[in-house]
Formats: structure tokens, sequence, C-alpha cells
């Protein structure tokens, strides 16, 4: 089948309550699964929505790097805008939209930080620019002197570790997203879409409901 059928196929699919997966986590692990043999652009780019102390919103599209049963995960700059709401406000939002297949994922829940093992381990895989970046940039933060002062900054980092392997900063590491809610949502005809939710009931429990489109 061609990547076109199966867009179309996907596409033209329905979402009811009494026959998805029991837990989201399936669901959307199928649903990923299809995106990816979709072959939708960037399919692990994602919207993070966070929110300061005084619960002013913002949002974002960082990468997801790995999902699993205990969680979302994804990476940056703890001093950072999302990382300095996420230390006031540790809870978050993220949204999938696969244009292509007429999808879309919410996911909420509360977030913690990884442990510095695994941020360490994803990373050394990270191309040696990006590691040299990671030290160069201040993430979020005015550069007084535009541009320049970010080129300079990179300079000094190569200089520093020129002859071995770039460490981790301590500023920077990885983030894990703890869901309670999740929401699927499949595009139909005349906006009468197909929307099922997932709101954590018990420790290892989920209500699941279909929402007006």
């Amino acid at each position: 089948m061609s990547i076109q059928d199966l867009r179309r196929e996907y596409t033209q699919g329905t979402l009811d309550e009494g026959t998805v997966a029991p837990d989201p986590l399936i669901q959307f692990g199928s649903w990923y699964a299809q995106a990816e043999q979709a072959e939708i652009p960037d399919v692990n780019a994602m919207t993070l929505a966070t929110a300061s102390p005084s619960g002013r919103p913002a949002a974002r599209v960082v990468l997801l790097k790995s999902y699993g049963e205990d969680g979302f995960a994804f990476f940056g700059d703890f001093r950072s805008a999302k990382g300095t709401d996420l230390a006031a406000n540790p809870v978050a939002a993220l949204l999938f939209f696969w244009k292509e297949l007429e999808r879309q994922i919410r996911i909420v829940g509360s977030v913690t930080r990884l442990p510095e093992d695994a941020a360490q381990a994803y990373f050394e895989t990270r191309p040696r620019g990006s590691q040299i970046g990671a030290w160069a940039s201040h993430q979020s933060s005015t550069l007084e002197s535009g541009r320049a002062e970010l080129e300079s900054r990179v300079r000094v980092a190569e200089e520093r570790y020129h002859s071995g392997p770039v460490p981790l900063p301590p500023h920077w590491g990885g983030f894990l997203l703890h869901p309670d809610y999740y929401e699927f949502w499949q595009g139909r005809e005349s906006r009468l879409h197909d929307r099922i939710c997932y709101q954590r009931n018990g420790p290892d429990g989920w209500t699941i409901s279909r929402l007006s489109p």
C-alpha cells in the first residue's frame, strides 16, 4: 500500500469509545505507529504548553524523545522559559497535530525532571554541535549584543572542549510528563469530529468518554 493510500485510510477512519484501547498509552502507541507508517514529517514534534505561577500561558514546539508507562520525555535548558515555568508550576499540556491524518492528541499531566543519568545518556547521542550549543546558549535569555554574542559563546565553548567529549551542562536535562488526561481527535465531515477522552480514575484505571466536536 502506498503512503498516500495509508494516509487516506487513516484520514477516513472513525473513533468510537466502545472500540478504542482501554489504556490510552496503547491507543497513543497505535496512532503514533500509524503516523510513522504514513511518513508524517517530524512525527515527534509536539506543542508544549506551560503556565507561569500567575497563570500566564506559553507554548512552543519541542520534540518527544521517548514515551512509555512512566510518561512522555523531552529535553531542554532548565533556565529557559519552559524550564522556569515548570519549576514553579509543574504541570503541562502536550499537543500532537498530524494534519495529513486529520488527527490530534492532547495530553495533560504533572511534570518532573528526569534523573541525571537519563539526561547524560541522551546528551551523549546528540551531535557535537548541539552539545556545544547547550553550553553556549542560555535559552530564552536576551542577547544584548545580538547574534555576535551567541557566536562568541560558541567559540569559547568549542575552545574549552576541543580536545575531548562535551560534558552534560548542569543547567540542561530532561523532563517527564505524567499523564492524567488524554484526548484523541479524529477529523470527520462537516466538522462533526470524533473526540474521545481518557481521564485517570485511580492509580491504574481510566474513564473513557466522548466529547462534542
